[in-house]
């Protein structure tokens, strides 16, 4: 392993991860295994390019040092960003599981048992069945999770990184609710979250931000398609800012026009199982415990709205199509793992179908402490409003939105609020 002070973490941070999975590498009675999934690599290596499509793996042997298989192309990314000293890379003409056995066995592992990957996106099934076939001397065993054992808790130097991300997730949903405003498109909003959170120092994310107008926020997972935000348009935001890889995501709604009853109640309901899960979540608190605190105060109310989802997901290194380590653990209900120190999840008590049109969305990452958890944020979350003005353009916003954002009727608000109130004390 060769030591650098250029990585992403200092080498005591990689040697001790890679101790930690020889470790379970040798409670499950393995000799070496194969990884390829492009988190895990990168979690262990630091190893990292937009070329993972291509089959790429790190073997890590229980005694001997560990190697790469890569593409010839990305073999650059092997030297200059990792302690990785043994690769092998093959040509774009060539057969890149084959030189996959050619270098097991070259390392005298052929006839051994080896772990790999089994649910691995970039290991696909017939390149699992080439293995089986030609490395018939070795006993091979799906390690999946092998790698996310060690990932699900995240180190003191892990959490400082992903602050960095939540930075760029901060600036880029403050300029994506001021651009929120109607008479612009929901492209320009976008331009604008991008912007700022690229110079806020966030690097290129895994999923780009998520933004819709209108009736189309209740189209799952869709994103800027050039509509322009009407007067009384809702707009909903769901951004995920960058760092080195590491992911922190923040959703947030903005309001033209009037702040109607049902949208204060919805934003008060969200507001309170976040405050809810602050006051009492703690280690040792189970998963499904949590996703019911969430789920029982949003499915309390009066305004058409449900959650459809997971209330929470696991979330950190990631690269497209998701920013989520929700395969590593989600927030849902029956599952019984239990909350550690040093996990973050990405807390979504959205509501989908306000007045049965209109989704809207506030949330939190968190990290759990050794006694409860706490917030990579602190950016307000009641919904922004803007008082409806006409020909608004992206120039004109920064200066109009500074004023006025937070305008809401006061008679209308009291009476929600109080509304609210009856509904969580049921």
């Amino acid at each position: 392993m060769k030591r650098r002070e250029d990585m992403t973490f200092p080498p005591e941070e990689y040697e001790n991860r890679i101790a930690a999975l020889r470790s379970r590498i040798q409670e499950r009675c393995m000799d070496a295994v194969v990884i390829t999934d492009p988190e895990n690599i990168m979690y262990l290596t630091d190893y990292q390019t937009t070329g993972y499509s291509f089959f790429q793996a790190l073997i890590v042997p229980l005694e001997q040092e560990p190697f790469m298989i890569t593409r010839a192309m990305e073999e650059s990314n092997v030297i200059e960003r990792t302690w990785v000293e043994r690769t092998r890379p093959y040509p774009d003409t060539g057969d890149a599981i084959q030189m996959l056995v050619e270098t097991l066995r070259e390392f005298n592992l052929a006839d051994k048992r080896i772990g790999y990957e089994r649910n691995s996106y970039f290991f696909p099934a017939y390149q699992q069945d080439f293995i089986h076939t030609t490395l018939t001397g070795a006993k091979l065993l799906d390690c999946f999770g092998i790698v996310e054992e060690g990932r699900i808790c995240k180190s003191a130097a892990e959490i400082e990184l992903m602050k960095r991300a939540a930075q760029a997730t901060q600036a880029g949903m403050k300029a994506g609710l001021d651009a929120a405003v109607a008479g612009v498109s929901e492209n320009e909003i976008g331009a604008e979250i991008s912007s700022a959170m690229f110079k806020a120092g966030g690097e290129p994310p895994a999923v780009m931000p998520y933004v819709t107008s209108g009736p189309r926020s209740m189209i799952g997972h869709a994103t800027w398609e050039g509509r322009i935000v009407e007067p009384n348009d809702h707009v909903f935001l769901e951004v995920g800012g960058c760092y080195r890889r590491y992911h922190t995501a923040m959703m947030r709604t903005a309001v033209n026009g009037e702040l109607t009853d049902s949208m204060f109640k919805a934003q008060e309901l969200m507001k309170t199982a976040l405050d809810t899960l602050h006051s009492y979540v703690q280690p040792g608190m189970t998963v499904s415990d949590v996703d019911n605190l969430v789920r029982n105060i949003i499915s309390n109310n009066d305004v058409g709205a449900r959650l459809v989802t997971r209330s929470g997901y696991s979330i950190g290194i990631a690269f497209p199509p998701s920013w989520d380590e929700g395969y590593i653990c989600s927030l849902k209900q029956g599952d019984s793992a239990t909350l550690r120190e040093g996990m973050t999840f990405h807390i979504i008590p959205w509501m989908w179908g306000v007045d049965g049109n209109k989704t809207c969305g506030i949330s939190d990452t968190i990290y759990v402490t050794d006694t409860g958890i706490k917030s990579f944020f602190d950016l307000d979350r009641d919904f922004v409003v803007h008082p409806h003005k006409a020909n608004h353009s992206v120039r004109d916003l920064k200066v109009e939105t500074k004023k006025d954002k937070s305008l809401v009727q006061v008679k209308e608000k009291a009476k929600a609020k109080k509304s609210v109130a009856n509904m969580a004390e049921q």
